[in-house]
């Protein structure tokens, strides 16, 4: 994993020495819209990310502290992603970058982006009370 090096003081090229890659974006996308959650889930994504990509990104939002992982009841050997509270911060970030590629791409609209017309800040509070939820099933408050 690639150490960050901060280039400036503003806010924006800030955001984008973590957010500027395509894979870290799609790896927030899937654990926000879907309920992908493991190294396996991110791997049978439609983008077909590479192995040793999806294992550096996974690093890097972990240790910048975007997604926490644990080890999965289930399988010892299997770990579970899930947001932190910094990466539910970054729900309407990509939320606006969905209703702005749904609006100049051809594809059909899916359902969350017509929510997002109908009601923008009610389905953002779903989406992060929903997420906020999983943080807590995960590691219950004392």
């Amino acid at each position: 994993m690639k150490e960050i090096q901060h280039r400036s003081n503003c806010p924006i090229a800030y955001s984008l020495d973590y957010l500027g890659d395509k894979w870290v974006l799609l790896i927030l996308r899937d654990l926000i819209f879907t309920n992908k959650s493991s190294y396996g889930d991110f791997l049978n994504s439609d983008e077909k990310i590479a192995t040793n990509i999806l294992a550096d990104r996974l690093k890097l939002l972990e240790a910048n502290g975007f997604i926490r992982s644990t080890v999965s009841p289930e399988k010892k050997n299997k770990f579970i992603y899930s947001l932190t509270e910094k990466g539910i911060d970054l729900v309407p970030v990509i939320v606006e970058l969905m209703i702005w590629g749904a609006k100049y791409d051809s594809s059909d609209v899916k359902d969350v982006v017509k929510k997002l017309k109908e009601d923008k800040e009610g389905t953002i509070r779903q989406l992060r009370d929903k997420l906020l939820e999983r943080i807590i099933s995960i590691v219950p408050l004392a």
